[in-house]
């Protein structure tokens, strides 16, 4: 099977993603079942850290494990990626000696260099640009709890950062809509986040209009890892932009909440909120997991069915 890497949302298609949450689905069940699960037995995942993480290294290291798996875990001190050696040369050895690779970093250059040197895929954990694998678990969970997310609507109250520009690339692909609310300043990029259209997303200046009638409500902290330096101007530019009981009133009787964790209650997010009924984050958390599993089980193998 020709090497597919996982470094953007679009790097698979909508038959691929129906695929994945399958198996998710699947995976998931083996896994609350006690059933032993080990098709990548013998596989190692080599883990590159630039950026530290507690949800990507638990999901990743306990999600290969339990495929039957090893891993290898690299920090910033220990990889030098892009330093003490070009990333180029670094890309060529290590994939060498593992079956997969996941790099969180902060540049989507770096991660592309990586796997245009790799022979074995790479997957984005997260970078400044993009973060796929958590609209993975998000999408997944959405349709765990409520069915096919096609045609619905998700309401993204805050920076236009990696998980906005993911989230646009999951709606142009899987058929829903973004209603899309941020800071004056702190658009997305639309050059960035590789939208073809303006059709799947609209662009609201009052957040409480961007949740009016969604089915999901989602929003991040204000000042993402490497822009801690903005952390005072954010906090004023983004007071309107904490998701409330007001907002998620707005929204449909049934909407969701998502979070993609660490949250500041109080910020971003009231606590009544994401410790609230309508909240899914801990599922959301926890689907991390097996999202990952059933994504490196289709990198490794492909279709396969148990």
């Amino acid at each position: 099977m020709a090497i597919k890497h996982y470094l953007q949302f679009s790097d698979l298609t909508a038959d691929e993603y129906a695929w994945v949450f399958e198996r998710a689905a699947a995976i998931k069940k083996k896994f609350k079942s006690y059933e032993k699960y080990h098709p990548l037995a013998d596989r190692t995942l080599a883990m590159i850290f630039e950026k530290a993480s507690t949800r990507t290294r638990v999901s990743f290291e306990a999600g290969m494990y339990q495929l039957g798996g090893s891993v290898v875990h690299l920090t910033t001190g220990d990889s030098q990626l892009g330093r003490a050696e070009p990333i180029e040369d670094s890309a060529k050895v290590i994939s060498r000696m593992v079956d997969l690779v996941m790099i969180r970093t902060f540049g989507q250059d770096k991660i592309e260099l990586f796997a245009q040197h790799s022979r074995v895929p790479v997957i984005n954990g997260l970078t400044n640009e993009f973060h796929p694998c958590q609209i993975l678990a998000d999408v997944f969970t959405y349709i765990e709890h409520r069915g096919s997310i096609q045609g619905k609507t998700v309401a993204w109250v805050g920076d236009g950062n990696n998980m906005a520009n993911t989230w646009l690339q999951a709606a142009e692909l899987l058929g829903f809509k973004v209603h899309l609310s941020t800071p004056s300043g702190y658009e997305v990029d639309q050059a960035i986040a590789g939208i073809r259209s303006g059709e799947s997303y609209k662009v609201f200046k009052d957040p409480m209009q961007a949740c009016r009638g969604a089915d999901l409500v989602t929003t991040d902290v204000w000042t993402s890892m490497g822009y801690e330096a903005e952390n005072e101007a954010r906090k004023k530019a983004f007071a309107d932009w904490c998701v409330d009981t007001e907002m998620m009133r707005a929204a449909k009787p049934d909407a969701l909440f998502m979070h993609c964790l660490p949250a500041h209650r109080g910020e971003e997010v009231e606590a009544d909120v994401i410790d609230g009924p309508q909240s899914v984050v801990w599922d959301e958390a926890e689907n991390r997991m097996h999202a990952q599993k059933a994504l490196m089980e289709y990198l490794l193998l492909g279709r396969v069915k148990t």
